[in-house]
């Protein structure tokens, strides 16, 4: 039998590398018996090779006219290391695409991370409590995004972004079970518990159609149980719990088309 040239390529040899590596540490650590007190990075922006790992979106790809930006920023003494995800909302309509109904939309969600000797390469958070992030808001009103292996594959697990203190750098909590499933940036039923030991993307999208300028800053995304060994809470502003106050199903939404594939007619 003889080996693919997908099996030989450098990326697949190292992603079955690391997934050794994070097996071996799980058995070794006892991890599926009690839970982890370590942080779990799902992407963290340290270089600006990170922003490789991440894709944009916006309603430019079908003929829209919002803008989506991705510039990194390195540490310095009063911020850490981030991305910047900014830009302009628009609500116009492409010319001469009249199946094209509604625009206004845009975001960003990390790569799928490939396959591997072990198979598709997901992450397992199964055993942590909170999906944490460090982020700097405007204010505006965005979405935590999750994708797991579902069987709707544009099923999309969602969470409002709340910042408390816009314009400074903040850290919260979020419960997994609190995420509502959603497609096409609507709530639909019924709502499945999410599989997190499936976990495909983590991303964070605007979808409220509101015209004018955006701008979001993040630093890093992880699963935590939030212990005194999180090195990544010990050195992060004071995290702040989102709650359930915050469900999707009692928030006014507008149906914007986003999703893995944008929806261009209405149905």
């Amino acid at each position: 039998m003889r080996p693919t040239s997908a099996c030989l390529a450098p990326g697949f040899l190292k992603r079955s590398l690391d997934e050794f590596k994070r097996l071996s540490n799980f058995a070794l650590k006892l991890e599926g018996i009690r839970s982890p007190s370590k942080p779990f990075p799902l992407i963290h922006f340290n270089q600006p090779e990170d922003l490789e790992r991440c894709k944009r979106m916006s309603d430019k790809d079908i003929g829209g006219y919002s803008t989506a930006n991705f510039d990194y920023h390195p540490v310095t003494q009063t911020e850490p290391s981030h991305v910047r995800f900014h830009g302009t909302i628009s609500t116009q309509l492409p010319h001469n695409q009249p199946h094209i109904q509604r625009t206004g939309y845009a975001g960003w969600r990390t790569l799928d991370r490939g396959s591997t000797i072990f198979g598709k390469s997901l992450w397992d958070v199964t055993m942590y409590n909170f999906l944490a992030i460090q982020f700097k808001s405007d204010g505006r009103k965005y979405f935590v995004n999750v994708q797991t292996e579902s069987i709707v594959p544009t099923d999309i697990h969602q969470h409002l972004l709340h910042s408390k203190t816009p314009g400074d750098w903040e850290t919260i909590l979020i419960k997994w079970n609190e995420f509502v499933r959603t497609n096409h940036g609507q709530v639909v039923e019924p709502q499945r518990e999410m599989l997190t030991q499936k976990v495909r993307t983590v991303g964070i999208s605007l979808i409220d159609r509101i015209p004018g300028p955006y701008d979001l800053s993040i630093s890093k995304i992880w699963a935590t149980n939030a212990t005194s060994e999180d090195e990544f809470l010990n050195s992060a502003p004071v995290p702040q719990l989102q709650s359930s106050q915050n469900d999707l199903k009692n928030i006014t939404r507008k149906d914007s088309g986003f999703g893995e594939g944008s929806r261009q007619k209405i149905t």
